[in-house]
């Protein structure tokens, strides 16, 4: 496979998931499923820290390099995320005026993530491409692990970037 078509497919994917982070934004959930996302959420990160972080984003990128269901797993997280969002600003009215898209492209992990997340997507549907067109999949190993290993540094690097915002926005930080 080309450097030109492995760069294209990882564009693409790029679209994919702020797209679905998009739409997800667009929705509106109810005060009290809002409520019970900000419950959820602060619950699951109460206490987190880098590593906390590192393996939570890792669990899901992994799975986005999984064929076929990557692309899907990436779609809804995309998804998920914007829509979490959403339930941020239902609670929060003075975050209406913040765009959703800066918040990724403005934090340095929120690009480390959308960079990550891309990858395991775009890979999921090379490996698809592969499998589809008979290509030997042995080929494809190696790139593969050199990917997984770049998404993992990535999002070491973004957990360590994200729990050290965390604490300096804290009260006690």
């Amino acid at each position: 496979m080309s450097k030109k078509t492995r760069g294209i497919a990882f564009g693409v994917f790029v679209g994919v998931f702020l797209a679905s982070f998009m739409i997800g934004t667009i929705y509106k959930p109810s005060e009290e499923e809002a409520k019970a996302f900000l419950k959820d959420f602060q619950n699951q990160t109460a206490g987190i820290d880098a590593t906390g972080i590192f393996l939570h984003n890792t669990s899901i990128a992994l799975g986005m390099f999984v064929p076929a269901f990557g692309v899907g797993w990436g779609s809804f997280t995309g998804w998920e995320t914007g829509a979490g969002f959403s339930a941020l600003i239902s609670s929060n009215p003075m975050l209406s005026s913040v765009s959703p898209i800066a918040l990724i492209f403005l934090s340095p992990f929120g690009v480390m993530e959308l960079v990550a997340y891309s990858i395991g997507m775009s890979r999921s549907y090379l490996l698809v491409w592969r499998i589809i067109k008979r290509n030997q999949l042995q080929k494809q190993i190696i790139p593969t692990a050199i990917e997984v290993g770049i998404v993992i540094a990535l999002l070491l690097i973004g957990g360590f970037v994200e729990s050290s915002m965390i604490s300096q926005q804290s009260p006690s930080g």
